[in-house]
């Protein structure tokens, strides 16, 4: 049951602290819990964990470990507020989209060792340690980014790949998380989310998600709505601003429209998800998202585990519902044992807050080190 309360102004709501915290912390949690049993099928998770699955985390060193799910959403987060304090402070005029593919090529080279020697990050979360480990880092995201920043730029119209692979909805958590359609057209908020998934995947599936997934956290966070009208208000707007990819919208929006209708059944988990699919792919990802999340729309803790507990991408699935779910019901209704111990909860909360907070009027030391001057204390 939601803790905040929603003051309107002028349609829409003003933001709350409670969710944009609960949005980044809750897809972390669903991503580590996740992580675990990523590449196992159903039968052996329940041989390993008990007939209801892993349903607390499996510790590494006493730390539940994210994935590079996690990983590329904060670079996301970085990459925005870097992107607007260049834009609103030293005055420059470039893309949002510009700026992430700067930001993923940060991500790209946390992956690796030998980074060139005149190579300058954007990010200074380029400059945690914990970041620069591979947690199993998707081939396609690695493939795109491994190109020059113009490059990956031009991704955007010219399609590096066909892929659908859910790398690209993974990480627009930020995008809807962000921006208040107040400020910004909402279209623009949506089609952003697209774009920076169209840095490393091509396939028209992946942009539909993503816009899809954008437009969900931005309808929960900044309209006073249930989470059934956040879900089917963003499935309007990308049937109405996605034409252009009629025929894979059509199967989009019915697979959405199944993960809809299958969370109003009395089925098994397990049963109405593998009618949806195991989430390699992004429509998959979002709809076992969408089934999880509506299905227990009261209960953080019943989504997530409902959303890991199947023969897929458990990680990527674990962390959209929990991206949903965390927006929805806030970081207050997120049981204390998922956020104990979980890696970089702290760095994870900053940047919440930082999004929250936006780039200040004033002159600000702290996020000048951070979003002008990262690169001055580089790891590598």
């Amino acid at each position: 049951m939601r803790i905040f309360k929603y003051t309107k102004t002028n349609n829409y709501k003003l933001k709350d602290l409670n969710q944009f915290k609960g949005c980044l912390i809750g897809g972390a949690v669903g991503d580590a819990l996740g992580s675990s049993v990523e590449f196992m099928y159903l039968p052996n998770i329940k041989r390993k964990y008990g007939q209801l699955g892993i349903t607390r985390y499996d510790l590494n060193n006493g730390k539940a470990l994210i994935s590079d799910d996690t990983q590329m959403t904060l670079f996301t987060a970085n990459g925005l507020l870097y992107g607007q304090t260049q834009n609103q402070m030293l005055g420059k005029n470039k893309e949002y989209e510009f700026y992430l593919s700067l930001a993923y090529k940060d991500w790209y080279y946390t992956q690796y060792k030998n980074v060139p020697q005149e190579y300058n990050s954007i990010t200074w979360i380029y400059n945690i340690a914990e970041l620069h480990v591979q947690r199993a880092p998707g081939g396609t995201c690695i493939e795109a980014l491994s190109k020059s920043t113009d490059e990956i730029f031009q991704n955007i119209n010219n399609p590096i790949n066909n892929s659908k692979g859910c790398g690209g909805v993974m990480r627009v958590a930020p995008v809807g998380l962000y921006f208040n359609p107040q400020y910004k057209s909402k279209e623009d908020i949506y089609l952003l989310g697209a774009k920076i998934s169209a840095l490393t995947h091509g396939h028209p599936l992946s942009h539909i998600s993503s816009y899809f997934m954008t437009a969900i956290i931005n309808n929960i966070v900044y309209k006073n709505e249930k989470l059934i009208n956040s879900i089917k208000s963003a499935l309007s707007s990308v049937n109405k601003n996605m034409k252009k990819y009629s025929k894979d919208l059509k199967y989009f929006t019915k697979l959405i429209n199944s993960a809809i209708s299958l969370s109003k059944l009395d089925m098994a988990d397990e049963n109405a998800i593998d009618k949806l699919g195991e989430g390699w792919v992004a429509e998959e990802t979002i709809a076992i998202a969408v089934y999880a999340s509506l299905k227990y729309s009261d209960s953080f803790e019943k989504a997530i585990i409902c959303a890991v507990n199947h023969s897929g991408d458990s990680d990527s699935t674990g962390a959209l519902t929990g991206n949903i779910m965390g927006a929805y019901l806030g970081y207050d209704s997120i049981p204390t044992y998922y956020k104990e111990n979980l890696e970089l909860k702290e760095t994870i909360l900053e940047l919440a807050t930082d999004l929250y907070n936006d780039c200040p009027v004033n002159q600000d030391e702290l996020w000048i080190a951070k979003y002008v001057h990262a690169n001055k204390n580089k790891t590598n």
